[in-house]
């Protein structure tokens, strides 16, 4: 296993202690491989993530979102009749899986058909963030040598 040491960035960033955990859960994770998912990029900032849950209901399903994470759990209920099954090849087993999301992703909603469940996720950018132009004055440069701080307009 691979050890990542992020002392050296630690001395001259602040704020990067989520980069390192993201980088330590990567590096940890193991590869489950059910229920199987797709994840596409449907536009510039938009994504959905499709994922196999045949034999499940939307009862059985739970989403959460929360703190960069979203978690998909599924339980199957034991209503269903019982049968002496000659061969299982369905899987009804239950499952979490967990994906971490980057800044300012939300999930726009969820729904299921034929036995796949879409979720649709969308980048949302805060206005704050968003590039700016920023108008320059109409003023000389002598009177700019003369103003200790000269104010910056935005557009």
């Amino acid at each position: 296993m691979t050890t990542f040491d992020f002392s050296p960035l630690f001395r001259t960033a602040i704020g990067f202690d989520r980069l390192a955990r993201l980088a330590d859960t990567a590096a940890s994770a193991t590869e489950a491989s059910y229920p199987p998912y797709n994840i596409a990029k449907i536009g510039d900032d938009s994504y959905r993530l499709t994922m196999a849950v045949a034999g499940f209901s939307a009862a059985d399903l739970d989403l959460v979102a929360k703190d960069n994470t979203l978690v998909i759990t599924g339980r199957i209920a034991g209503d269903a009749p019982k049968a002496e099954l000659l061969y299982r090849g369905i899987a009804g087993r239950p499952f979490e899986r967990r994906f971490v999301l980057a800044d300012h992703v939300v999930v726009e909603g969820a729904d299921l058909q034929n036995g796949l469940l879409h979720v649709s996720l969308r980048r949302v950018v805060p206005e704050a963030l968003k590039p700016r132009r920023i108008a320059i004055g109409g003023t000389t440069p002598a009177a700019i040598a003369n103003d200790p701080a000269p104010s910056v307009r935005a557009a």
